[in-house]
């Protein structure tokens, strides 16, 4: 019964200096951000670099709450925002279900898989005026744009995932008389779920990027319009306004894909 005891109470000191570490951890975090801004207002306000070409956080500010009160602000967020989700979506489930094929079918993955690299080392702004052609000027073009970004790494990663399956469980169910469905419904995909995590997490940066890309070569109005539109009437206080919007809705998206992450982890586990 002591050494219960002891061991409850090693264990829930082992907790305490857990929970203090991500404490630190967090403060750090915040810390770290509050000094650099704050640095960057002082560098700025002191004139020692010219406010004109890095702006300020307080210049940003004031920006944003003037997008914010003639309601162009929410406009353009929300603009670049469903240009982004759709994408993701898209290229996530695209790209998911296309390397399901390559696994099923050996013969199309040998006789595809050189052509995908290909695809993925392809700049894909180069192909922006044959976009503009096939898709015209509108929100179609942008969300091709972020689904052609996304999905050769989509594809890529999640065929990595489920080509790593281990091979003697594989061997198992076939000779305990497993079909080739079993197996992947069984074995296959849910094996593959980390990687699949791993996707999302990547495909979020890669959504952004292509939306943001999409919106340079074309756009009316998003989040990429305002910076384009901003460097070129040299309003540099609205190109890093729209920066710093992007930064929180990238980081946003992000943590909502690390709260799926432990929902689902916690889900398998149990």
């Amino acid at each position: 019964m002591k050494k219960t005891l002891n061991c409850s109470a090693e264990h829930a000191l082992y907790l305490k200096k857990v929970r203090r570490g991500k404490i630190i951890v967090q403060a750090a975090r915040f810390g770290l951000l509050l000094a650099v801004l704050g640095i960057w207002e002082l560098i700025a306000g002191l004139r020692i670099v010219d406010p004109f070409i890095i702006s300020s956080p307080s210049r940003i500010a004031i920006m944003i709450a003037d997008l914010a009160r003639d309601g162009s602000l929410f406009y353009h967020i929300g603009t670049t925002l469903w240009e982004t989700l759709v994408g993701f979506a898209i290229a996530v489930s695209l790209g998911t279900f296309i390397a399901l094929a390559l696994w099923w079918s050996e013969t199309a993955r040998k006789v595809l898989e050189p052509y995908i690299v290909v695809l993925n080392s392809l700049p894909k702004i180069a192909l922006g005026p044959v976009i503009i052609v096939w898709f015209g000027t509108g929100s179609s073009a942008i969300v091709f744009m972020t689904v052609l970004v996304g999905i050769i790494v989509a594809i890529m990663n999640m065929l990595g995932g489920f080509l790593a399956t281990d091979k003697n469980k594989i061997l198992l169910l076939r000779s305990m008389g497993a079909t080739k469905r079993q197996i992947l419904f069984k074995l296959v995909i849910p094996s593959a779920l980390p990687q699949f995590i791993g996707m999302l997490k990547i495909c979020v940066g890669m959504a952004w990027i292509g939306s943001i890309m999409g919106e340079y070569i074309v756009s009316k109005a998003g989040l990429g319009y305002l910076i384009v539109y901003g460097g070129q009437v040299f309003k540099l206080d609205l190109v890093m306004a729209a920066t710093a919007i992007l930064c929180v809705l990238a980081a946003g998206m992000y943590a909502l894909v690390a709260l799926a992450e432990k929902i689902l982890v916690k889900n398998d586990r149990s």
